[in-house]
């Protein structure tokens, strides 16, 4: 039998290439793959499976017999037409931050909290994927969090360009290349230059709380996936000059005392994680390690001595994670949603 008819908003963008790169990959069974995108990408053509696919226009029928719609594109859009997509009979799967935080939307990682799907199981309906520093972070913690408990998380990111989009890829490249070449870096995408620098996450300032919008996320979408509304947060998000994959310095409290084999032995085997922790050759989670892989890399995996610890066992623990935040942080998700959901 021929599985869901798909298809993809944002198709020409960075995280819709992806999609259809993991859709092959995995051979996830669907019927029709239809490709949508705006005015000015419409009518164009990608590649898929050996085939030239055309991208149509978002408009009024676009969602006609589509059982499954996964959204790769700003919150406005998925604002103006996710609705439009249920109306039409689909589920839509967001990628956005635009109804992460909606009382009855589900905001799913299927590593954490799969289960929270059931509810609306067999429904039109929209499904939020959370933000990718915060799937990084919950895949590297949540195997030790179900076995100790978790009393709070001190996060810092070093988030690569390619958060912000094709642009700002081209925008380090280019930076680079001025700067070798003794010229001064343009910045047009970020207020700050990319190249050989390292500055505060590009999202909005709330002046009031000190927190960018990107640090608001990471606490508000890790205690709505947790179901902890007290959990204690405290997130410094930054971007550096990587062009793909995102990396984490986690330091974590437990609710209960873990010794490190126990907090190893957590980790090991957990879906979606893989540890990367030699000391004797010092080699640990790297960007260039985790681009273009699907798990969540986890090293440096030590006891945190300032916090509690008796009889070898410690209340903390420091991690350090990387992961492809095109793949496991936004396109691999949303596919690995639709999977639970057919299957």
């Amino acid at each position: 039998m021929a599985g869901p008819n798909v298809a993809i908003v944002g198709a020409s963008g960075a995280v819709g290439q992806e999609l259809l790169a993991i859709i092959e990959e995995r051979g996830f069974e669907h019927g029709e793959l239809r490709l949508l995108a705006s005015a000015r990408s419409a009518g164009t053509g990608v590649d898929f499976a050996g085939k030239r696919l055309e991208i149509g226009e978002l408009g009024e029928h676009a969602f006609d017999g589509i059982d499954i719609a996964l959204f790769c594109a700003s919150g406005d859009v998925a604002r103006a037409w996710a609705p439009k997509a249920v109306a039409a009979g689909a589920v839509v799967i967001d990628n956005s931050s635009a109804y992460r935080m909606a009382p009855d939307v589900p905001l799913i990682v299927p590593e954490v909290n799969a289960d929270a799907l059931d509810r609306v199981r067999g429904k039109a309906c929209i499904i939020a994927n959370p933000n990718c520093s915060t799937i990084i972070m919950m895949v590297g913690v949540d195997p030790i969090r179900r076995r100790f408990g978790l009393e709070r998380v001190v996060v810092s990111t070093y988030q690569a360009v390619s958060g912000a989009g094709a642009a700002a890829i081209e925008e380090l490249r280019a930076q680079a290349a001025a700067v070798l070449a003794g010229q001064e870096p343009k910045p047009e995408v970020f207020i700050e230059p990319c190249a050989f620098n390292v500055f505060s996450h590009d999202s909005a300032m709330d002046l009031a709380t000190g927190r960018n919008v990107e640090e608001q996320k990471m606490i508000d979408e890790a205690r709505k996936i947790w179901g902890d509304p007290s959990l204690k947060v405290a997130p410094t998000c930054v971007r550096v000059p990587v062009f793909r994959a995102h990396t984490e310095s986690i330091n974590i409290t437990l609710k209960k005392m873990a010794s490190e084999a126990e907090v190893r032995e957590a980790l090991r085997g957990a879906p979606g994680v893989r540890v990367v922790d030699d000391r004797k050759a010092n080699r640990f989670p790297t960007p260039q390690k985790a681009s273009g892989g699907d798990d969540v890399l986890v090293g440096r995996i030590r006891p945190d001595t300032t916090q509690a610890g008796e009889g070898g066992k410690h209340i903390g623990f420091e991690l350090l994670a990387s992961s492809d935040q095109l793949r496991k942080g936004a396109a691999l998700n949303a596919i690995q949603i639709a999977e639970a959901l057919i299957a």
